[in-house]
């Protein structure tokens, strides 16, 4: 497939891209962006039916040529672009020349649950979109089953949250759960236990049974969990501090506390 070369910063698709980096043009045109090799690698080798269009300036498809393979052989619509346009069609103070435009990859809170063997992650009210995309990765990489935000949390397609998961994203099934309340409630029926990680937790991490089917329950990175979410979960455990840091920044918290339960000898699956 011959690509089209994209040369005008103003052009209709140019702008249709740029806009995507907007919630509301998000949600209403159901498309988002993955910025950069990485993210598009990844999606090209795990769900390159979610991708709708590749865009990529002379110096990218140079550099990254088996990207663009994937693509042609993914049958999936290629741009050529130039400096200027790749410029304009990403947010970014340093465009790294490829961008994919794809559809949602989300899936029913159900389907997240379905594999009822070792542990998931809920992410309650989590704003910050690195903090986000980076429990994702982690959570990809100490085996999680699944990854759940609730809707008080950052768009999942935010481009921060979506660099931020390198390409994990792809890599397990994601879901966004509504309320919180919610969410621990379909986790139960799942025969999981609900352990919510928060500094006012009474039992400390290496104490805590993280053997089964669990959901760990994962706060606000400024306020934590509320008492009223806190006294739905099983169990309220926190990270021990050995030295004199006040806290752990969420995203480290919840690797650790994911990191434990994939070493626990006697965890489930």
């Amino acid at each position: 497939m011959t690509p089209s070369v994209l040369t005008n910063p103003r052009a209709e698709r140019v702008k249709a891209v740029r806009a995507l980096g907007r919630r509301s043009a998000r949600q209403r045109a159901g498309r988002f962006v993955v910025d950069g090799p990485q993210g598009v690698r990844e999606v090209l080798r795990f769900a390159p039916h979610s991708v709708l269009d590749l865009y990529v300036d002379r110096a990218a498809q140079d550099r990254h040529g088996d990207l663009v393979q994937l693509a042609r052989d993914a049958k999936i619509h290629l741009h050529q672009c130039d400096s200027a346009v790749m410029a304009t069609l990403v947010d970014t103070q340093h465009p790294q020349g490829i961008v994919a435009v794809c559809r949602p990859v989300d899936v029913p809170v159900a389907d997240a649950l379905a594999d009822e063997t070792g542990f998931v992650v809920v992410l309650a009210h989590v704003r910050d979109p690195g903090n986000a995309g980076t429990v994702i990765r982690s959570a990809d990489a100490a085996g999680a089953r699944a990854v759940i935000l609730s809707d008080a949390s950052v768009d999942l397609y935010n481009p921060k949250v979506v660099r931020s998961t390198a390409g994990s994203l792809w890599h397990l099934p994601i879901a966004l759960g509504g309320d919180v309340a919610g969410i621990i409630e379909a986790c139960r029926f799942r025969g999981r236990r609900v352990l919510a990680a928060d500094g006012a937790g009474t039992t400390l991490l290496p104490d805590a049974d993280l053997s089964g089917p669990h959901a760990w329950l994962m706060g606000n990175e400024a306020w934590g969990l509320d008492e009223a979410t806190r006294g739905l979960a099983d169990d309220v455990v926190r990270v021990p501090i050995h030295g004199h840091a006040e806290s752990l920044n969420l995203a480290l918290a919840a690797t650790v506390c994911m990191y434990a339960s994939a070493d626990r000898p006697d965890r489930a699956g």
